[in-house]
């Protein structure tokens, strides 16, 4: 099913084939390595009782994964990974553990072992914690994902089953490829080493997670572009059941056709919230610790990393989404500060939240691959 290389069947539509060179240009650039300068944190906003603070200075931070005594972090245009030794929770001199690789934006811990997503390779370091300054090449451990790095990238995780999810994006803002192999969430059974396809209809998710009660797996999903400033929505979605189809590239949000590829709505599983426009909603985790207040328990922290081709900007930000049960019953804002003068000519960008992860001791860490930094947010110290 997952054969090497490979090309979507479905042709490209109209509006992505006159402008694929600019989409995953523009994709790519606003994804590039910058050394900027730490935002200044007092402009930080957050609920009251947060506070922020700098965690560690990581170039290019995108997707987070703790091991036993040290944060590992992936990174994009730089080909780089790094480790963050940690001792007493607080973070040590970061250390570059690989490079020279194709996108590495996802980590994921198990075992001991670290494992990294590189487009088309899923990588390990074995016993990746005792061999941090002197770490030897990653081996392969799979290599059959499609080549093409427009929504290449991945964020990659273990489930409760202990497998590995895979998510393959579309090769495209807007076209029909191969449903086996494109717009899809998978499973690696470690067992076996074969792939098995969980969720189609998903255009590029670059963060998922697993309830801690039902253990559902629930993720984020990027709208297509060029609709217009206002849509089509970006998603929270939620897996009841191996198999569901999440309407792209025929529907986006809950009931908006595509005017390509249009199909009723009411085929496909609608999301869970649809939230705003060209937002960029990546990394999502579930609250577990219980430092915060009751209010953010099982709650879902949402890095939204933010619009490139919109007139006004928006993102920039950390959301909560909010629920009961297996509803969201409300999306607010929660770290907001990285996009100043929002709305006005003077708009500027001091960070780009990628992903978010709990700590043990409850605290929120937030990648932000622009400034090139990690963040801690706490509560009551």
């Amino acid at each position: 099913m997952f054969g090497p290389g490979g090309k979507p069947r479905g042709p490209y539509g109209g509006t992505c084939r006159a402008i694929f060179a600019l989409c995953l240009l523009a994709a790519l650039v606003t994804s590039l390595p910058v050394r900027a300068a730490e935002p200044p944190l007092d402009q930080i906003r957050l609920p009251p009782g947060f506070r922020i603070e700098r965690f560690a200075q990581v170039p290019n931070a995108r997707q987070m994964a703790l091991g036993r005594d040290t944060l590992f972090v992936g990174g994009m245009r730089d080909g780089r990974v790094h480790a963050v030794p940690l001792v007493k929770g607080r973070a040590g001199k970061p250390k570059v553990i690989a490079q020279g690789l194709t996108l590495p934006v996802g980590v994921a811990f198990r075992d001991g072992d670290l494992y990294i997503s590189a487009i088309s390779r899923i990588l390990r370091i074995r016993d990746v914690e005792r061999r941090l300054d002197a770490p030897p090449p990653p081996e392969t451990v799979f290599d059959a994902l499609p080549t093409e790095t427009h929504h290449g990238w991945k964020f990659i995780a273990f489930g409760p089953d202990d497998a590995l999810y895979i998510p393959v994006g579309a090769p495209c803002n807007i076209c029909a490829p191969d449903p086996d192999r494109y717009a899809l969430i998978a499973r690696l059974d470690p067992a076996t080493n074969q792939l098995a396809v969980v969720a189609r209809g998903v255009r590029n998710t670059v963060g998922f997670d697993w309830h801690p009660r039902t253990r559902q797996l629930w993720f984020t999903d990027n709208g297509r572009d060029w609709l217009g400033d206002d849509a089509p929505p970006d998603e929270i979605n939620r897996l009841d059941r191996p198999g569901r189809h999440f309407g792209y590239p025929h529907c986006h949000g809950k009931a908006l056709a595509d005017p390509e590829y249009g199909r009723d709505c009411a085929q496909f599983t609608p999301p869970a919230r649809e939230l705003g426009a060209h937002v960029a909603a990546l990394g999502m985790r579930f609250y577990t610790g219980t430092q915060f207040p009751a209010r953010y328990r099982d709650a879902i922290f949402v890095a939204e990393h933010g619009s490139w081709n919109r007139g006004r900007k928006t993102g920039y930000r950390v959301m909560a989404a909010i629920l009961e049960g297996d509803r969201v019953v409300a999306y607010e804002p929660f770290a907001t500060g990285w996009l100043q003068g929002e709305g006005t000519d003077a708009e500027q960008v001091l960070g780009r939240p990628a992903d978010v992860l709990v700590m043990p001791d409850g605290s929120l860490l937030v990648s932000d691959d622009h400034a090139g930094a990690v963040y801690r947010i706490v509560y009551g110290e």
